[in-house]
């Protein structure tokens, strides 16, 4: 065995003996692809039910210095969540409970989940209560010299009442990881979809009990009730793969300290990436009044194909991946994760080429309309198209961070999380002030683009390879003919424009038509230009429809 190898070997658990091996034998690869599917539907419902709400908001309040107040007071508890709960926690706790299955370990796998949820709900409990006491003099420091007391006392006040919500994601968190171990993965993609509906019902609903800026406390209402809503979700289906939770404060079992070791790096690193978030927020306060909700409103856009596509992937494989290092399958390990990474390519590039080209008509058809003016269009649309270099390498990492939490080995991307940061804050802080919204978002794009070489650079040296040859031959070909739907997509789109002008229904149209003839071309493009993930996809498609019609 090569030195490296037998050096991964001693890093990494051994393979159990086969008689401990767990009642959930991992998926075939057409049942991930048929996974992964399943949830990239329901989160792609999702998602367009995140921007309907979002297109409610820009209608009610527009990107005004209101909406920049919500949009921090959503960001806190959302930085914190990071830290403590859901992806930190669920990265962390899906690896171990996993492994407990795969020795036969059921019982003690279910008293792991049992303590871990009493010590979330007891650790979660204590935080949400200091912080609601403190908010009025946490939520300040981030509005920055220039806000004004109106400003910073609604901001406090909708903090108060989103700040709940990381509770019940942690509780959530858990929940869903250990749904997503035994691959049940509809529920948790549909109920973001829940969660939508219900924030749109509250705003619209509870608007008319308020006035002027308070009018915010409508939308922060209705997140507090929608993700009430989501938890109570996750509980049937638990249920039905057999999972029995019993409550307990046995923080002694060995496990949890397993778990929380894990989520020490795994928080660490969630939250550096999450930090770029308050970045933006707290540079963009010193722009205009108006950026932050600018910024904002535009990655709301960009991260409709990041969930639709590379959340999906990532989320599915990340069971599977799981299973491979427990049992010290590390060819399978590296096989699935490159895979995955070209999956990914494979859906975000071009749809970062689309943002590219049409990044001024998609907002404008979006957002435009009551407070949202044409000025917040420009603001929007310029944030937009910076996003969108930063979208492929942003969705690479999803899937390259849990191929490091699938080891059990956090710390690396942990380490290159923090420098990232840097790496952001450097180029945002050095370009905010000559090239405004712009500046800032850019810095977002090259930490994301030096997390992805970092974290290839790393795991490639870890696990002998990644197929970064493939990979690579895969992605060039992907960018070309990518570059064939921006043009395709752009030429259609001003086409179309030009005759059918700016009413709503035309811009459905010349928006719509630009997109679909875009890909098209592209589709047409992958297909020649014989990449394999894209027949993986087709094939997939090929089956179901020849089964439906058997």
């Amino acid at each position: 065995m090569p030195r490296r190898a037998r050096t991964i070997a001693r890093r990494l658990p051994a393979d159990p003996p086969p008689e401990h091996r767990a009642d959930t034998p991992s998926p075939p690869a057409r049942r991930i692809a048929l996974n992964t599917a399943i949830f990239s539907i329901a989160t792609g419902f999702s998602r367009i039910a995140g921007l309907i709400r979002e297109i409610v908001a820009a209608r009610y309040y527009g990107t005004t210095a209101a909406a920049s107040a919500f949009t921090l007071a959503f960001q806190v508890p959302n930085l914190v969540r990071s830290l403590f709960a859901d992806a930190a926690l669920s990265a962390a706790f899906v690896p171990v409970f996993t492994e407990m299955l795969e020795q036969g370990k059921r019982r003690e796998a279910f008293n792991l989940a049992g303590a871990l949820f009493g010590l979330i709900l007891a650790v979660l409990g204590v935080l949400t209560v200091v912080f609601m006491a403190l908010a009025g003099v946490i939520i300040p420091l981030f509005t920055g010299p220039e806000s004004t007391a109106e400003l910073d006392a609604l901001a406090v006040g909708l903090s108060r009442v989103l700040f709940p919500i990381l509770l019940l994601l942690g509780l959530n968190g858990m929940l869903v990881g250990v749904l997503n171990a035994y691959d049940h993965f509809t529920i948790p993609a549909l109920s973001p979809l829940v969660w939508n509906m219900v924030i749109i019902a509250g705003m619209v609903g509870l608007r008319g009990f308020f006035e002027g800026p308070d009018e915010l406390y409508a939308y922060a209402i209705g997140v507090l009730a929608g993700t009430l809503v989501q938890l109570t979700m996750a509980i049937p289906p638990l249920r039905r793969v057999g999972f029995d939770l019993k409550i307990s404060m046995n923080w002694r079992d060995p496990r949890i300290t397993q778990v929380l070791r894990l989520m020490l790096p795994v928080t660490i690193g969630l939250g550096l990436i999450n930090f770029n978030v308050f970045i933006n927020t707290s540079l963009g306060f010193r722009v205009s009044e108006e950026a932050p909700a600018a910024i904002e409103k535009a990655f709301r856009i960009y991260m409709l194909p990041q969930g639709m596509f590379s959340v999906a992937v990532a989320t599915v494989l990340f069971p599977a991946i799981s299973r491979l290092a427990a049992r010290g399958d590390f060819e399978g390990l590296r096989r699935t994760s490159a895979n995955g990474v070209r999956q990914i390519a494979l859906l975000l590039i071009p749809a970062a080429a689309a943002t590219l080209a049409l990044a001024t008509p998609i907002t404008r058809l979006v957002f435009e309309g009551g407070t949202f003016d044409a000025e917040s269009t420009r603001q929007v649309a310029e944030a937009l198209f910076w996003f969108s270099f930063s979208l492929p390498f942003a969705g690479a990492n999803l899937m390259l961070t849990r191929t490091y939490f699938s080891l059990q080995q956090p710390w690396t991307p942990t380490v290159l999380g923090g420098l990232t940061l840097a790496i952001n804050f450097a180029v945002s802080l050095a370009l905010y002030q000559p090239f405004g919204i712009k500046g800032i978002v850019i810095g977002t794009a090259a930490g994301s683009a030096a997390m992805t070489i970092g974290q290839a650079y790393f795991l490639r040296r870890r696990l002998g390879g990644i197929e970064l040859g493939t990979t690579l031959r895969a992605v060039v070909a992907i960018l070309a003919a990518a570059a064939l739907l921006g043009a395709v997509s752009h030429a259609v789109w001003w086409v179309l424009d030009d005759v059918l002008g700016r009413s709503r229904p035309g811009q459905v149209v010349s928006v719509g038509g630009g997109l679909v003839a875009g890909t098209l071309a592209y589709t047409a493009a992958v297909l020649a230009l014989r990449i394999p993930e894209a027949r993986q996809i087709l094939q997939l498609i090929r089956s179901r429809t020849g089964r439906a019609a058997s």
